[in-house]
């Protein structure tokens, strides 16, 4: 009973904010189902099929999958490289962690407004320069999200590597010195298998956000322009709260994407599981 009475909170939070949410979606799904007008009755798969006619479906599909490619090689690249520049103490190194490291304490959303108002024609920086706007083409759109996401989230997974870099023994380098390897073969062969699980934490965490990219599109480029950077999770709100107002079909298209993001995290947790045995 003393068991039961410590997990009743977590459990009830979980089955308040998780469980219920989920049914209630999963319902919606199935159902003609507006934002005004309310349940109207089943009508599966009516949602299901409408998502994957809609016009906007795929080419969001494949801007999310693009973003997260990109995102992850970029962001996932670069925190190794900085947490490879501060892994040594020296005079410097407690400044850089920290200056790495402060962009993750401003809300993606803060950081968004922060650089539309940099990207903006009108901004200083951009007009010292002579750059009209940085959101005016889709690939100018994509690569100045890429930049607020690159430059809010690297000091945070430098974090999470440099946590990994410090678990390694000093023994091991030693051993790789005294057998005659070079930087390049140590870091190859003995730095990244031995921060395989670090990085694979990085790697779930970073497409698993990629792939749920909203704030900063919504705030950025609004799906512009010409609905190039409709985002899937984007396509979900326009669905259910503009234009559309169809919330049965907003919810069809969240079950896919849930779907979508647990075959992933499968995946990856299966190769992690491979690597380690």
């Amino acid at each position: 009973m003393a068991g039961w009475a410590y997990a009743a909170p977590t459990a009830l939070f979980v089955l308040i904010f998780f469980v219920a949410p989920i049914l209630l979606v999963g319902q919606m799904s199935i159902s003609d189902w507006g934002l005004f007008a309310g349940n109207r009755g089943i009508n599966a798969p009516e949602n299901f099929t409408d998502v994957l006619d809609d016009r906007l479906f795929w080419p969001a599909v494949w801007f999310t999958v693009k973003y997260t490619v990109v995102t992850t090689v970029i962001l996932i690249g670069l925190a190794l490289a900085l947490a490879m520049l501060v892994q040594e103490s020296s005079r410097w190194t407690g400044f850089l962690r920290t200056s790495f490291l402060i962009p993750s304490a401003l809300g993606l959303a803060s950081a968004s407004l922060l650089f539309y108002a940099l990207y903006s024609p009108q901004s200083t920086p951009l007009g010292f320069l002579g750059i009209d706007s940085f959101l005016g083409t889709p690939n100018a759109a994509l690569w100045s999200t890429v930049a607020l996401i690159v430059w809010r989230f690297a000091g945070f997974y430098m974090l999470l590597l440099l946590v990994g870099l410090q678990g390694i023994s000093g023994d091991v380098y030693e051993a790789a010195r005294l057998d005659g390897a070079g930087r390049w073969q140590t870091f190859r062969y003995v730095t990244l298998p031995l921060l395989k699980s670090s990085l694979a934490l990085c790697t779930i965490l970073c497409v698993t956000g990629s792939m749920l990219a909203f704030d900063q599109f919504y705030i950025l480029t609004k799906g512009g322009p010409d609905n190039s950077t409709v985002t899937i999770v984007q396509l979900v709100y326009n669905m259910a709260f503009f234009g559309q107002n169809n919330l049965g079909k907003a919810a069809a298209l969240s079950i896919l994407v849930l779907a979508a993001l647990l075959v992933v995290n499968v995946i990856q947790f299966r190769g992690l599981r491979e690597k380690e045995s």
